[in-house]
C-alpha cells in the first residue's frame, strides 16, 4: 500500500477499500480485511468499529474517524466521498473500514460510485452484516423450517418513516430484520400492528451482537417500546420480529437472561 501523507498532486492513483469490520469481534474479520487492515496507512473509519480491530492497525496507520450518531455527523456523507477520492488521487491506498457489511445500509455503494465516478478504483471486501452476526451471536435462526421461509432487512431510522410501505415483510411464516429502530421502536410497533400483524407477535431486541456486552432482550410487539426504553437499549441494537424469536427451550432461556445480569 501507498504510505499516506499530505495529499499532493500524483501520477500514481491510489486504491479504496470498502471493508467491512463486521460486528465488532475481531475474529470475524475475513482474512482478507485482517490483512489490508494490518497493511494500510490510511484507514478511514466509523464510530462504531471496535476499539480492538482499530487496535490491529499498523503502527504507522493514520486514523481518521467520521463517526455518526443519531442527529450528529462528524463528516457528512458527500464529505466522507469527497474524502476518500482525495486521497486516492494523491497516491494513497485508503482503507475504509466500516461495520457490518458495507452494502447492508452501510452507504458502501454511495461510496463506490463517487470513487468510480472520479476514476478511482475500488474494491468491496465483505463483512458478517448486523442481521447474521446478531442472529448467529444469540442462536435465532432467522429463517427456520418450521417457523420461517423468508426474511427481510429494513432501516427503522429514515425519513417517511410511517410512509414505508412494509405489508407482508413480518408475520407468519417470515422474519423482520429492522436496522436503526432504538429511537423509533413506538413507530415501527405502531406501523406493524396497523398493518395488521398480531400484538402478541414475538420479537427480540438484540444489542452489541457478537460482544462481550451483548444483551438479548425478548418480548412481543404492542410491549416493545416498553422493553426498548425500560432496559434502556442503546446503539448498535436491532429488533428481530417473528416466531424465529419465541423462546422454546432453556439454552435460549439462558442466553436470554443475560438481559438481566
Amino acid at each position: 500500500m501507498a504510505h499516506s501523507g499530505t495529499t499532493q498532486p500524483s501520477a500514481r492513483i491510489g486504491r479504496v477499500f470498502l471493508v467491512g469490520a463486521g460486528p465488532g469481534d475481531p475474529d470475524l474479520l475475513t482474512l482478507r480485511a485482517a490483512r489490508l487492515l494490518t497493511e494500510a496507512r490510511l484507514i478511514v473509519h466509523d464510530g462504531l468499529v471496535e476499539p480492538a480491530i482499530l487496535a490491529m492497525a499498523h503502527s504507522r496507520a493514520r486514523l481518521v474517524s467520521v463517526a455518526k450518531r443519531r442527529a450528529h455527523h462528524t463528516m457528512p456523507q458527500e464529505d466522507i466521498c469527497a474524502l476518500l477520492v482525495r486521497e486516492a488521487l494523491a497516491g494513497n491506498d485508503v482503507v475504509r473500514l466500516k461495520g457490518g457489511d458495507p452494502l447492508v445500509f452501510g452507504r458502501g455503494g454511495e461510496e463506490a460510485e463517487a470513487c468510480r465516478a472520479a476514476g478511482v478504483p475500488v474494491e468491496i471486501v465483505p463483512g458478517i452484516s448486523a442481521a447474521n452476526a446478531a442472529g448467529a451471536a444469540a442462536q435465532i435462526a432467522l429463517t427456520h423450517r418450521d417457523h420461517a421461509s423468508v426474511v427481510s432487512f429494513v432501516a427503522g431510522q429514515c425519513k417517511g418513516l410511517s410512509d414505508q410501505n412494509w405489508s407482508g415483510l413480518a408475520g407468519v411464516g417470515r422474519t423482520l430484520v429492522i436496522y436503526m429502530g432504538v429511537k423509533t421502536a413506538p413507530q415501527i410497533a405502531e406501523k406493524l400492528m396497523a398493518d395488521g400483524l398480531a400484538p402478541d407477535m414475538a420479537v427480540a431486541v438484540i444489542e452489541n451482537a457478537a460482544r462481550p456486552e451483548m444483551r438479548v432482550l425478548r418480548g412481543v410487539l404492542a410491549g416493545l417500546p416498553a422493553l426498548v426504553e425500560g432496559h434502556k437499549v442503546r446503539s448498535p441494537a436491532l429488533i428481530v420480529i417473528g416466531e424465529v424469536t419465541r423462546e422454546r427451550d432453556a439454552t435460549l432461556a439462558a442466553i436470554a437472561v443475560k438481559a438481566e445480569q
